[in-house]
């Protein structure tokens, strides 16, 4: 098989690090590959803070509840960065509001992860393991004052790297049968989507405890109503298992809180800058 394919393959998460430092030309060569991602109008609208010292490592460990962070040799956190942008067009005397327009958020936003899984696809490349870091934007307030980032500046997603103690084997996917459709989107039945799912988790089973179960009625019946939540735990008494979407949407990401939290997020991207999202009166 093509190697670079290959690569792609048989990438997994890897959360579990020597104590070897990545080499300084290690470094380099990945934050090339990332900086020559494509972005909209090749303007780069992102910074990436990097993050070796113990110290940092562990207050950053410690934001995003992530213990095995601390091990991890290198940090990298990629941030949409309107700030240089907006510097740079003071300084020729051009217009600039792209910190005050949802549409180049989004493209920024893409930009940013492009970069991010161009290093991703580098430090496998080159023996090392990585695992993405999402809960850097659940304390956008904390990590901002952390790296001393300006307004206009905002964490999007960390990547922790260094060379693994453990290689993880790659996990299942939904297979291209179920996520591709051919020229318009296809309509599979349940049946179908069921199978694929179960397949994909095929062998995870959660034993559910009482508090489990509060929590997942809690969830469903203030998103669905009470009918819909007795029916959820009914299901659960009687196949005695909690199955994985629920484990998913009623314990892990919990549904409820995901919505409850869009203010909270809102206000956070506003406060860093980013004022798209600051509702007009």
């Amino acid at each position: 098989m093509n190697k670079t394919l290959q690569l792609l393959l048989g990438r997994a998460s890897c959360r579990a690090f020597t104590n070897r430092r990545v080499p300084a030309d290690i470094v380099r060569n990945i934050l090339e590959a990332g900086i020559h991602a494509p972005t909209g109008g090749n303007l780069q609208p992102y910074s990436i803070i990097k993050i070796e010292k113990q110290a940092a490592k562990a207050r950053l460990a410690k934001l995003c509840w992530q213990g095995f962070m601390k091990k991890a040799p290198l940090h990298l956190i990629f941030c949409i960065d309107f700030h240089r942008l907006k510097r740079w067009a003071k300084l020729e005397e051009a217009p600039f509001a792209a910190d005050q327009a949802f549409r180049p958020f989004w493209i920024a936003f893409q930009d940013t992860i492009i970069c991010a899984q161009n290093m991703c696809t580098a430090a496998d490349a080159l023996g090392l393991g990585s695992v993405y870091i999402g809960p850097i934007f659940d304390n956008i307030p904390a990590i901002r004052k952390m790296c001393r980032l300006p307004k206009g500046v905002v964490p999007v997603v960390s990547l922790a790297l260094g060379y693994p103690s453990i290689v993880p084997a790659p996990r299942k996917k939904l297979g291209v049968k179920t996520v591709v459709h051919n020229e318009v989107y296809r309509k599979i039945t349940d049946k179908e989507l069921l199978e694929s799912f179960r397949e994909k988790y095929k062998g995870f089973k959660t034993d559910f405890i009482a508090k489990d179960l509060k929590t997942i009625y809690k969830v469903s019946q203030s998103l669905h109503g009470s009918r819909f939540a007795q029916k959820c735990i009914e299901g659960i008494k009687a196949r005695k298992y909690v199955n994985r979407a629920q484990v998913y949407f009623g314990l892990h990401y919990r549904a409820d809180k995901m919505v409850s939290a869009n203010p909270k997020s809102f206000k956070m991207l506003s406060k860093a800058g980013l004022t798209c999202f600051t509702p007009k009166v």
